[in-house]
């Protein structure tokens, strides 16, 4: 971890089941996705993940909490793919991501504790980068969750051909009609600005249990055989035209890794403060 501040396949795809919300000093019950959203991505070198990279983690959670930083993030870890972290960090603007840059900067404490936990962190590294994205409200489906009580992150990344950026607009829209009168469905997209190689899209879909990747395939395939086939054609040839590039990848979120308010560990205190749930039961008892 750095500073915070330093759609057949497509359908099975967006058809989730729970929006990202990552927020600083809104309410965990349901909250809405960012307007910025920073992602800070460390590749892990092999037999370094787990509780190896846990621990160089934790000196950053540590040294956000001592310092009581009003700036949160999730640290999310790879099921499919490369052993990687994420870490997400939410802001209104890119105005308040560059006030808090310069607050931790100014904080010449919090600023030196950082650099410890990041000289022992990249030792676990085989390499990182970071990305910058806005949210795309009309990309996007159903209303904000209670995001303290999900376990897994659905990610599927859109590179878009160059020029055919409003085919694929045309193409996402037409699955959020589709799909945002159906109960319990919500994705968020963000597009990238900076950092990416490439019209990258990203959509997130908020899962509390693996279980509901088994009811997306079957919603999907409702919703595929409701369209008609000559929607079907219609949306297969914007996709063919537009996608230069998809792919979906499964994230379990890491309590012991992020950052979050008590107010946003309250909405699942036995998942987010394990330890202090153990302290208080064992304290009752006595």
């Amino acid at each position: 971890m750095r500073k915070p501040a330093s759609l057949g396949l497509l359908l099975g795809v967006l058809a989730g089941c729970s929006g990202l919300g990552i927020a600083q000093d809104k309410s965990a019950a349901n909250m809405p996705p960012p307007k910025v959203l920073v992602i800070q991505r460390e590749f892990i070198k092999p037999g370094k993940a787990g509780s190896t990279h846990e621990k160089t983690e934790t000196a950053f959670v540590q040294a956000f909490r001592s310092a009581k930083w009003p700036t949160t993030y999730l640290a999310v870890d790879s099921l499919s793919g490369k052993p990687r972290s994420l870490f997400l960090v939410g802001y209104d603007s890119f105005e308040a991501w560059e006030k808090d840059a310069q607050a931790v900067q100014k904080n010449a404490t919090l600023a030196a504790a950082l650099d410890r936990a990041g000289v022992l962190d990249g030792d676990v590294q085989s390499d990182s980068d970071s990305g910058v994205f806005v949210y795309r409200e009309d990309l996007s489906v159903g209303s904000p969750v209670a995001l303290p009580q999900m376990r897994y992150f659905e990610i599927t990344a859109f590179t878009v051909r160059p020029g055919h950026e409003k085919d694929f607009e045309d193409l996402g829209k037409a699955y959020v009609n589709a799909y945002q009168k159906i109960p319990n469905t919500h994705w968020a997209t963000f597009q990238s600005m900076y950092g990416q190689s490439g019209n990258v899209y990203l959509v997130f879909t908020p899962m509390k249990s693996a279980s509901e990747v088994d009811q997306e395939m079957t919603t999907g395939k409702q919703v595929e055989q409701s369209m008609g086939e000559d929607t079907s054609k219609k949306l297969s040839e914007l996709s063919a035209a537009s996608i230069d590039h998809v792919q979906s990848n499964l994230f379990i979120i890491n309590p012991r890794e992020s950052y979050v308010s008590d107010e946003f560990a309250n909405g699942d205190p036995t998942f987010w403060k394990p330890g202090a749930t153990k302290k208080m039961a064992k304290a009752g008892t006595e």
